[in-house]
């Protein structure tokens, strides 16, 4: 680092414009291709419903994030439009195409991206209550600021990029060891593979794992989320103590929290987190040479400040004294005996407080959803339908989906977390009585071919992953028992 431009950082640069430009390509196709069922127009709760309370309340208008819908009326074509703009946005930023103007060009397409999409996230309702939405948004906003291939990276922005992760790591382990006994006895591991909302196509070979090597993964998990996250400042040593010994420990403390991400990544389905934590971190690599931009020479008057133009060095100070100030409530927060998880503190949400899994569930418990086409549902016989993630057929091994967010199948694992069904739910089983097209594009299997069932209804199940032996015998690698009735039979006819 030298001063104001981090000239060792042009390779964490690249990776993080591009990386998160190519995550907010992924959040607008999921948004393209779920939200009109899900909350469009005729969805299952639907967006125009949420922008006429906020209108008619003064209590509605506080809540209700910053959304270009607020000014302009919400119509499931403008969704479309929206989604389609941020896609080809985000995809030149991947290619660099801006990146190659003056760094206002890039600056003006990432706050176009935050702002686009949280245009959307402020009308997901419980379909986009996931912090990994809000640090897609803080990173998106971040990135902005980056500039281009003109001049070297801003260090201010760079730090910001480390204390973003420090929040996310750091949030989430101390969120752990405050929460379920379970990580603080090193065993919530041995549950967690088979529980977690989505299970990827090593998961069950990961739960079977011994006990002592799921006791290693707590003890590692600790020790990456929060010991290692420290030492992602040790860069900015640099500015004062002489060698290439702060970047090196910089880069090794990025290593291991891109290192406990891909072993994430690889045994389970948790959309974008993941996969934006390993770009995030890549931001403490220093790698001296690696294309960096020595930028025009010093200027007398000094309108060129270590290579950068004065007016950037004026605009990512400004960003710098703006997080300075907004980070004293997330701060707080980290060492609070009520610690919060995925909070914002700030309608724009940015410097957030982050976090995830405090308790670990011990059962899996699945709503399977069922239809049968008999008049009677006494004694009918029943069909389930499929969905694209979620465990269900007992033989099925489950898809690796991640970065990819399947909305519907993720809170069709919360309901049985819950006190009682959410709305969405009812409205979900009256669209299936439907045979509504949309809402079944959201399914893997729809058991009647498009035709509308008699009735439907939910029951529970418990499942589990079959051992070894147990899927030598039945080559399943699901068992369930203990079926419960959820809600039903319910039916159209009155």
């Amino acid at each position: 680092m030298n001063g104001f431009a981090a000239v060792d950082f042009e390779f964490a640069r690249q990776v993080l414009q591009r990386g998160i430009a190519a995550l907010f390509v992924v959040a607008f196709i999921s948004t393209l291709n779920q939200f009109r069922p899900l909350l469009g127009e005729h969805g299952l709760l639907p967006a125009t419903e949420l922008l006429a309370w906020a209108h008619s309340s003064k209590r509605g208008r506080r809540l209700l994030h910053p959304t270009l819908f607020r000014h302009v009326r919400y119509t499931d074509r403008r969704l479309v439009a929206l989604c389609a703009a941020g896609i080809v946005v985000a995809t030149a930023l991947v290619i660099g195409i801006p990146q190659l103007g003056p760094p206002w060009v890039p600056m003006l397409c990432f706050l176009a991206l935050w702002l686009g999409y949280m245009s959307i996230t402020s009308l997901g309702q419980t379909f986009y209550g996931f912090g990994w939405e809000m640090l897609l948004l803080e990173a998106g906003f971040l990135a902005a600021f980056l500039g281009s291939h003109a001049q070297p990276p801003p260090t201010v922005v760079i730090v910001l990029f480390w204390w973003l992760v420090f929040r996310l790591e750091f949030g989430a382990g101390m969120i752990k060891i405050r929460g379920g006994r379970e990580w603080r006895d090193l065993t919530a591991l041995m549950y967690h593979h088979e529980t977690q909302p989505m299970p990827g196509p090593l998961s069950r070979q990961a739960h079977l794992l011994p006990a002592w090597f799921h006791r290693g993964e707590v003890v590692g998990n600790h020790f990456a989320q929060l010991v290692v996250p420290w030492f992602l400042f040790a860069p900015l040593l640099g500015l004062w103590v002489p060698g290439p010994v702060p970047a090196i420990v910089g880069a090794v403390a990025a290593a291991i929290v891109i290192a406990t991400q891909l072993w994430l990544i690889i045994t389970g389905n948790f959309a974008w987190l993941n996969w934006i934590t390993v770009v995030l971190a890549s931001s403490a690599i220093g790698v001296p040479g690696i294309g960096a931009a020595p930028g025009p020479p010093a200027s007398d008057p000094p309108w060129i400040i270590d290579g950068m133009p004065l007016y950037w060095v004026v605009v990512t100070g400004a960003v710098g004294v703006l997080y300075l100030v907004l980070s004293w409530q997330p701060l707080h927060n980290l060492f609070a005996r009520r610690q919060l998880m995925n909070a914002s503190f700030n309608r724009w949400q940015l410097a957030n407080a982050y976090g995830a899994f405090g308790t670990v569930t011990k059962q899996r418990i699945e709503i399977v959803v069922e239809g049968t086409m008999d008049e009677d549902p006494t004694g009918a016989t029943w069909h389930e339908y499929g969905f694209k993630g979620k465990p269900g057929d007992l033989r099925r091994i489950p898809r690796q989906y991640a970065p990819y967010h399947l909305r519907l199948d993720w809170l069709m694992w919360f309901l049985p977390l819950g006190r009682s069904l959410d709305d969405w739910f009812t409205t979900f089983l009256v669209r299936l009585l439907e045979a509504d097209a949309p809402t079944l594009r959201l399914l893997a299997h729809d058991p009647f071919d498009g035709r509308r069932p008699r009735w439907v209804r939910a029951v529970s199940y418990r499942y589990r992953f079959t051992t070894h032996a147990e899927f030598r015998e039945t080559r399943t690698r699901w068992a369930r028992d203990r079926r419960r009735p959820v809600m039903g039979p319910v039916s159209l006819r009155r």
